[in-house]
C-alpha cells in the first residue's frame, strides 16, 4: 500500500509557512483529501524562554553552541518522527510546516558544526511528494517577522538563509513558490501547485 502523501512547506522565517500550511490542510480536508497539519520546530523559542527564565541571555548562552544544535537537531527528528508515523498511522495526508531541509539550512546559516551528522540522522524519513519552498524577499521576510513580534532575526541572517536554500543539492527538485504577496494570493498558487501533483498521482 502506497504511503500518504506529504507535502511540505519549507522557507526563510517570515515566509508565511505556519499560516499557508494550516490553510492548505484545511482546504485538502475540505476537498476530500483528509489532510494534517503538522508543526515541525526546532524549538528555539522554547529554549530560549527556559533560557531567559534561568537568567541566561539565549538558547545558546544556556546550552553552549554545540549543545544547542544538538538539541534542536534531536527536537526537530523526534516532531518530523511523530508526524511521519501519525500519517501513516491514520493515513491522512501530511502538510508539513517545516522539514529537514530547514534544519539543514538553519546549521548552514550558523555556521555549525554537524551538518553530516543532521543528514545521516534525518535520513530515515521519507522525501516528501512536494516540497514548496515559499520564495519572499528577505527584506519583506525581515519586515513580516517584527511585525509578528514574537522573535527577531537579522536581514543578513534571512538573506544568508535565502542563499543557503537554493545552495541545497535537494533544491532543484522543490517547486518555487511566490510567497511575496498577500496570504490568499500565496494560498491561491499553493493550492494550484497542490492539486495538480495530487492529480498526477491519483
Amino acid at each position: 500500500m502506497a504511503h500518504p502523501v506529504i507535502v511540505a512547506l519549507v522557507g526563510i522565517d517570515g515566509s508565511g509557512k505556519t499560516t499557508q500550511a494550516k490553510m492548505l490542510a484545511e482546504w485538502l480536508t475540505t476537498c476530500g483529501a483528509t489532510a494534517t497539519y503538522f508543526a515541525n520546530p526546532g524549538g528555539r523559542l522554547f529554549l530560549g524562554r527556559l533560557a531567559h527564565r534561568l537568567g541566561r541571555a539565549d538558547a545558546i548562552d544556556l546550552l553552549g553552541r554545540r549543545g544547542f544544535t544538538l538539541v534542536e537537531t534531536l527536537l526537530r527528528w523526534l516532531n518530523i518522527c511523530r508526524a511521519v508515523v501519525w500519517s501513516r498511522l491514520s493515513r491522512r495526508t501530511a502538510v508539513m510546516d517545516r522539514y529537514s531541509y530547514c534544519q539543514y539550512v538553519t546549521m548552514r546559516t550558523r555556521a555549525d558544526q554537524g551538518d553530516r551528522f543532521a543528514r545521516i540522522l534525518y535520513s530515515v524519513f521519507p522525501r516528501p511528494d512536494l516540497v514548496c519552498f515559499l520564495d519572499v524577499a528577505p527584506v519583506e521576510a525581515h519586515r513580516r517577522v517584527e511585525r509578528r513580534g514574537t522573535d527577531s532575526e537579522s536581514l543578513s541572517y534571512l538573506s544568508d538563509a535565502a542563499t543557503g536554500y537554493r545552495s541545497l543539492p535537494e533544491f532543484e527538485s522543490f517547486t518555487v513558490v511566490d510567497a511575496n504577496g498577500s496570504p490568499g494570493e500565496v494560498q491561491a498558487t499553493l493550492r494550484q501547485v497542490v492539486g495538480h501533483r495530487l492529480n498526477d498521482q491519483g
